[in-house]
């Protein structure tokens, strides 16, 4: 439990602390380019594949997140332009396809990974990802990865010589070929460097394995960043028109696209307030929230898990326009002051709580809200292109815990939201657990009535593929967004 702090009263966006603690490189260019060794006759360390290596090695050694790591290490090492976009399409690239390459790595090295050096097994995988998905020349990968390894253990430089070697023997294709499994969900996760649990969640989603290799295979192509112009700040065409090569969205009408990708800290309408980063499928899910119809007043709206505050920062600018304000809720203190900073000057309050508290919490008084948001903690399994560690880290024994909470969460908006008004359920999963029997089982177990709204109507005509209803599910492969599940409830 951290420390008390008194409560801070003042305007929106302002925090009320707890009253009790609950690019590929391009072909050709310098990616064929060896280091020139230094005086001294030892090799230089190449900049961009050693800040790569730095960074993997810190996801796996210090549980580091690779977008957070990889900044700073670039930054420290003075690793900018090509080379900083040939190190970050280096690391995400190998953190996206760990289970394949160590695969490969250990049929080469005849060992399992587990029985390699860690920092060795890191370089070999740096070092195979060059081999076998990069245009960059053998001679070029084996020296530059011989050489990192030369320079973290001494004494492994000739094995991984070997190893690399050999994986350079085939292509992917080959090693695939090689090492593919009979049954057909294990060879599919290999494939499309999955862990099997998650190749059969998805199947399990989307009934076929034939289409679960597509959103398998979008998971591992570079996601495009998105921004939401704020409604009522800024519209889409104006932020669009400001930024060199970026469009508007194909859905959300408060989207825009930014070309190659872009560095949305960069953007002046981002550092001002008027837009911020958000998945389109974020922004869809929110709006449809916001654009159901209401009988009655409609005025008091609650975001139960609202860290970071993208989606609390969206629906903020939309009450700002029908004279409407939104309490954000976040049980993590830090977590609650990115809300607090992400809404500032919309008529949003934050408050470090836990959504559980509702009809506890003087501020998360039962029945006391037109429309409520539960974006609830999950797996995060819709959202894996964005975060190339998160397969690996993910495990089957993480569902039990979270499905539970999401559970509780629900049941506690079931008691938030007034009679007549709106409830919507919102995971970035399409695990079903998480989603349809989330959804099932909290409206079963609540002494709340609830009904189940379609949500469709409420989404983009355009939108293709949503489903029966009346939940929808969006994906990758489908929509181009994250792999948002979103269903509507009406408390009668």
């Amino acid at each position: 439990m951290g420390p008390r702090r008194p409560r801070r009263v003042g305007g929106a966006g302002l925090l009320r602390s707890p009253r009790r603690g609950p690019g590929a490189r391009p072909a050709g260019g310098r990616d064929d380019r060896l280091a020139r060794p230094p005086r001294g006759g030892r090799p230089a360390i190449d900049p961009a594949r050693e800040a790569a290596y730095e960074a993997v090695a810190a996801v796996h050694r210090d549980d580091a997140y690779a977008n957070l790591v990889l900044p700073r290490i670039l930054r420290e090492g003075g690793v900018s332009g090509r080379d900083a976009a040939f190190a970050t399409e280096l690391t995400y690239g190998t953190l996206r396809q760990i289970g394949t390459l160590d695969a490969i790595v250990a049929a080469a090295a005849d060992r399992p990974v587990d029985r390699i050096d860690p920092p060795v097994r890191d370089a070999l995988r740096v070092g195979a990802y060059q081999l076998l998905h990069m245009r960059v020349g053998a001679h070029a990968a084996v020296a530059t990865t011989v050489d990192l390894v030369r320079s973290l253990v001494p004494g492994a430089a000739g094995f991984a010589n070997a190893v690399l070697r050999r994986i350079a023997e085939a292509d992917r294709s080959g090693w695939l070929a090689r090492l593919a499994p009979a049954d057909p969900v294990a060879r599919a996760a290999l494939t499309h460097a999955h862990p099997e649990w998650i190749v059969r969640a998805f199947v399990d989603a989307l009934g076929s394995l034939d289409e679960a290799e597509l959103a398998l295979d979008a998971d591992n192509l570079r996601p495009p960043v998105h921004l939401c112009a704020r409604p009522g700040l800024l519209t889409p065409a104006e932020l669009a028109a400001a930024l060199p090569g970026a469009s508007v969205g194909r859905y959300s009408p408060y989207a825009v696209v930014l070309a190659g990708g872009g560095d949305p800290g960069a953007v002046a309408a981002v550092r001002d307030g008027r837009a911020h980063v958000q998945d389109e499928g974020s922004q869809l899910v929110a709006a449809a929230l916001a654009g159901a119809p209401l009988d009655g007043r409609d005025d008091t709206w609650l975001d139960l898990c609202a860290g970071p505050g993208g989606k609390a920062g969206l629906l903020g600018a939309l009450a700002a326009q029908r004279g409407a304000h939104v309490t954000a809720v976040e049980v993590a203190h830090h977590r609650a002051e990115l809300v607090a900073r992400a809404t500032e000057g919309l008529p949003v309050y934050t408050i470090n709580a836990d959504g559980r508290d509702v009809g506890k919490d003087p501020d998360l008084p039962a029945g006391g809200f037109d429309r409520v948001l539960v974006d609830a903690p999950c797996t995060g399994l819709g959202a894996l292109r964005r975060r190339p560690e998160a397969r690996w880290r993910r495990q089957p024994s993480d569902l039990p815990p979270l499905t539970r909470l999401q559970r509780e969460l629900l049941r506690a908006a079931f008691h938030a939201v007034r009679p007549g008004g709106l409830v919507a359920y919102v995971t970035c999963s399409p695990h079903q657990a998480e989603t349809e029997v989330s959804v099932t089982e909290a409206a079963r177990r609540s002494d709340v009535d609830v009904d189940l709204v379609d949500v469709r109507p409420y989404l983009p005509s355009s939108l293709p593929e949503a489903g029966t209803g009346p939940t929808v599910q969006l994906w990758p492969h489908r929509h181009g967004t994250d792999a948002m599940f979103v269903a509507l409830l009406r408390r009668p």
